[in-house]
């Protein structure tokens, strides 16, 4: 089966990942046809454009869209995360951002993070900017049935594992009332899937787990902030951010998913062949798992990690996880 796939290189070395993880898929011999768009900081920066409604529109009629980093010097904060990234997930409802870990001998979990509200639905603003008595506002904004889709996506992948375990992770002693609502739902859906075991830990314990034990983890659900935060510091245990990937997820594909890597755009590498491509080709590994292309996700995972590329330049690593696959 041939796929249709976005391309958005973005900024800084985004471009240079996403081209090792386009010769990686080609090497595995998936039917694909790319679809090139220029997004991000450089073209925000040329145009004053972020995501105009008509690119939004052809990228709805794709099969998946594979991104590599933005962001760019100049850029006010903000402008690119809300205007593309956060945009691009609340348009083509990617409600779960899934990322994987895996350290051989070591840790193996995965992170569910709630993709579409929370701190990050932008709730929220400012009484008497600028002034000394300014008051700024952030709402956090938590539905049933935002929390409930991905509680329940999370239990059915820790079903799918063979440790079958999900640790739910919030703050209930805080937050007491989104705490309280992500707390009932998930020991709502728990009896649903009886071959689950279940666990909470409040995030700042998590941190400290993460750290000193991580093996204890198998699935970890949780809500958008925490799960951003949480997964930098899966990254950071993990062998480095270069090797982390993600996917932000329409379950119910009414939609494209869309996949990146985690790291930045580190402007200050481009063009020196320093970038490790690893956390862009293991992202497109996960995109070709989700297009149902199994076998060849499985020889891209095994190729990037047995032993794990960590020496050459960004084409050189790209040249050497093809010639494996």
């Amino acid at each position: 089966m041939s796929h249709t796939i976005g391309i958005i290189g973005g900024d800084g070395i985004g471009p240079e990942v996403v081209a090792e993880a386009l010769k990686v898929v080609r090497a595995v011999g998936v039917d694909f046809d790319t679809v090139e768009y220029d997004l991000g900081g450089s073209r925000y920066l040329r145009t004053g454009d972020v995501l105009p409604d008509g690119v939004l529109d052809e990228l709805r009629s794709l099969d998946a869209v594979l991104l590599g980093a933005v962001g760019a010097p100049g850029v006010p904060a903000g402008v690119i995360e809300r205007g593309l990234l956060l945009r691009l997930r609340f348009e083509l409802d990617l409600y779960v951002n899934l990322r994987p870990f895996c350290l051989p001998g070591k840790l193996d979990f995965v992170v569910v993070r709630e993709n579409t509200e929370g701190a990050y639905a932008g709730e929220g603003g400012f009484l008497r900017k600028g002034t000394d008595h300014e008051v700024a506002t952030q709402g956090s904004v938590n539905t049933r049935m935002g929390v409930e889709r991905c509680v329940r996506y999370a239990f059915e992948l820790a079903r799918s594992r063979p440790r079958r375990h999900l640790t739910l992770i919030h703050k209930t002693n805080v937050l007491t009332f989104a705490g309280d609502l992500w707390q009932r739902t998930f020991d709502a859906v728990a009896p649903e899937f009886p071959g689950v075991d279940t666990a909470y830990q409040h995030v700042d314990a998590a941190c400290i787990y993460f750290v000193e034990s991580p093996e204890r983890y198998d699935v970890i659900v949780t809500d958008n902030l925490f799960g951003d935060i949480l997964t930098d510091l899966g990254g950071a245990i993990s062998g480095g951010i270069g090797y982390a990937a993600s996917a932000n997820l329409n379950p119910a594909r009414t939609g494209p998913s869309l996949f990146e890597p985690v790291h930045g755009s580190a402007p200050d590498i481009v063009g020196t062949g320093r970038a490790n491509p690893v956390a862009a080709i293991l992202s497109a590994a996960m995109m070709l798992e989700f297009l149902g292309e199994n076998a060849a996700a499985a020889r891209v995972r095994k190729a990037c990690a047995e032993p794990r590329v960590v020496q050459g330049s960004t084409a050189e690593i790209g040249d050497a996880v093809a010639a494996r696959v």
